[in-house]
């Protein structure tokens, strides 16, 4: 009988951020659930109380009005860069969707209820500008133009832009014929390969986005082994570019080997540059929350891969404060085990293959590309 089986949580994992969920705009219906209610039983004449709901409504647009006439100021300047040349496309950018007619609405109720109330409507109309002008001139209210400029200014979506230049830039292309690269390496040697379930690529995701380019420098008990056999295509306008990936053996505590392909994620190359550069006004804590983000975003793209799944395992990871010499080989090896356990669950009264303990040199046929075409230096493609 088959019972069901379920991936362990790492002790160790890290803490990614999930997306946000509409718990703001519930909690803003609560408040205003409450508010009303405040104001019922406070037992205010409902007529004072409607022509001061109409004249707070009239003081937030006209507060929206003067905010987009003064992005417009500097927009009409970019119409051509920015805005296809279009007057209007500049206008809708600047103002809030639908506010004309709310705008023409509300300031009519405004002026009938400031008229019935006695009060100078010039004088009124005058403080609530005074005061939506201060706001905006001390920085107290974020238009669509404004969270554009904050965005630009403090680089806030380098992660998603790189998730998805990494994944159809390169993952996307080598991902789906990992599995074949792999059953050949497994033909030609049957006792390396064992488990199926790590017949995919393992990614390493560091949080601290501190890549190693060569992995034997960053853990001891990782050895490379050969590489898979190489993809060769035309790409963005290079001949016969290169994609392959590294086969490493894993030594655990008990001296046994595991093999598997892995690799770091290159675009935390171009986060931990950033932070490098003054240029890009990128600080460390902005590096560890864009690593974050950029884990979540991938994880997202490849679950909504048809043609990658199954063919990779993500490994994102914080360093420990303390130096450990074979931390990243543990981690790998914890994903290793935790895939063999899985085709065990699957394959329940199978007995579960041992690693290999060492490398035979007889064993391993290391595929030797007999091309007589020049091959790139480098690899990685992306």
């Amino acid at each position: 009988m088959s019972r069901e089986w379920r991936r362990p949580s790492h002790p160790r994992a890290p803490q990614i951020p999930r997306a946000r969920g509409g718990r703001a705009q519930r909690a803003v219906y609560l408040l205003l659930a409450l508010c009303a209610a405040a104001l019922y039983l406070a037992g205010e004449p409902l007529v004072p109380a409607a022509r001061s709901l109409t004249c707070h409504f009239a003081t937030l647009q006209i507060g929206a009005l003067l905010k987009g006439a003064c992005y417009l100021a500097e927009e009409i300047f970019h119409l051509q860069s920015r805005h296809h040349g279009s007057f209007w496309r500049a206008l809708s950018t600047c103002f809030p969707p639908r506010w004309h007619g709310s705008m023409l609405l509300l300031c009519g109720s405004a002026y009938v209820a400031l008229l019935g109330d006695g009060q100078p409507l010039g004088l009124q109309l005058g403080l609530a500008s005074l005061c939506q002008l201060l706001i905006l001139a001390l920085g107290l209210q974020p238009s669509a133009v404004e969270v554009s400029e904050m965005s630009e200014r403090s680089k806030q979506n380098v992660a998603h832009g790189l998730a998805w230049s990494y994944y159809v830039g390169y993952l996307k292309i080598v991902l789906p014929r990992v599995k074949k690269s792999m059953e050949e390496f497994s033909s030609a040697n049957p006792n390396l390969l064992v488990c199926r379930k790590t017949w995919r690529l393992h990614i390493l995701i560091p949080l601290s986005c501190d890549v190693y380019d060569d992995l034997e420098k960053a853990d001891s008990n990782i050895q490379y082994l050969t590489d898979l056999s190489e993809t060769t295509m035309a790409r963005a306008g290079t001949k016969r570019r290169v994609y392959k990936h590294s086969l490493y053996a894993i030594r655990d505590e008990e001296n046994q080997l595991w093999h598997c392909a892995v690799e770091y994620a290159t675009p935390l190359q171009s986060l931990y540059a950033m932070s490098q550069d003054e240029c890009a006004a990128f600080s460390r804590e902005e590096r560890l929350e864009q690593a974050k983000l950029f884990y979540r975003t991938l994880e997202e793209i490849l679950q909504g891969s048809k043609e990658c799944a199954g063919t990779y395992r993500l490994i994102a990871y914080e360093e420990p404060g303390e130096e450990e010499t074979h931390f990243l080989s543990r981690e790998i090896l914890w994903h290793l085990r935790q895939q063999h356990h899985e085709e065990f669950a699957v394959h329940e009264g199978s007995p579960l293959s041992t690693p290999s303990t060492a490398l035979d040199s007889a064993e391993l046929n290391l595929q030797i590309s007999v091309s007589d075409l020049p091959q790139p230096l480098r690899s990685d493609g992306f």
